[in-house]
């Protein structure tokens, strides 16, 4: 059981008790094990986990991957898990991302605005909220070294054979829910694409203490 001062807010637990992992495919429960391999490693060895999901512009399923895995690590009380995210170039977050972890329950505060707003994503009361905005793979903001390295879409991970500093290089691509922008779908695909990286990641926190 999760310590009470730990607790997810009720609209994301309840959202998480939605999925249903077991509809994953083996064929990508194969692309996703090498993920779960490296968390399980971590734990094992009771080092930190790093993740940097990275995408082109970390505007959109960089950003989703990173805030679930976040909130899934606290889901199973997994500790000492650390997500960042970025692109091979910076842009901003997109708007149509935050409404929509706002509608799975996420708090969310405009830290700054301007072209490139600063965003504090909050999962759980007492927990440190993920600074959320855009910017490149190897910045500051992000780890030098002993992080895995998450390529989130296919046009980043054609780009960026190697990721200085990445002790492992794993390629889970979504597909990108821009192509639904300013469509009468697009509430309902970018939901669909969050709910996907919240479902898949869920599977892969949960072979941690297995």
């Amino acid at each position: 059981m999760m310590n009470s001062t730990q607790q997810l807010f009720s609209e994301i637990e309840n959202t998480i008790q939605t999925l249903k992992p077991e509809t994953i495919s083996d064929e990508r429960k194969t692309v996703l094990q090498p993920l779960a391999d490296f968390i399980k490693s971590k734990v094992n060895d009771q080092q930190a986990i790093r993740l940097n999901f990275i995408c082109t512009h970390n505007s959109r399923r960089s950003h989703l991957s990173q805030v679930w895995a976040q909130t899934i690590a606290r889901y199973f009380n997994i500790n000492n898990v650390f997500c960042y995210s970025g692109g091979t170039e910076a842009t901003a977050l997109y708007p149509m991302v935050a409404d929509t972890l706002r509608a799975s329950g996420f708090k969310i505060e405009t830290l700054s605005e301007g072209n490139n707003p600063i965003y504090a994503i909050k999962y759980a009361a007492n927990a440190h909220p993920v600074i959320g905005f855009s910017k490149k793979f190897a910045a500051d903001f992000n780890p030098k070294s002993e992080f895995a390295a998450i390529m989130t879409c296919s046009q980043a991970d054609g780009a960026c054979p190697f990721i200085a500093g990445a002790e492992k290089r794993i390629p889970i691509t979504f597909e990108d829910p821009k192509a639904f922008d300013n469509t009468p779908q697009q509430a309902e695909k970018y939901k669909e694409r969050s709910l996907q990286i919240a479902t898949e990641l869920l599977y892969i926190f949960s072979q941690i203490n297995s």
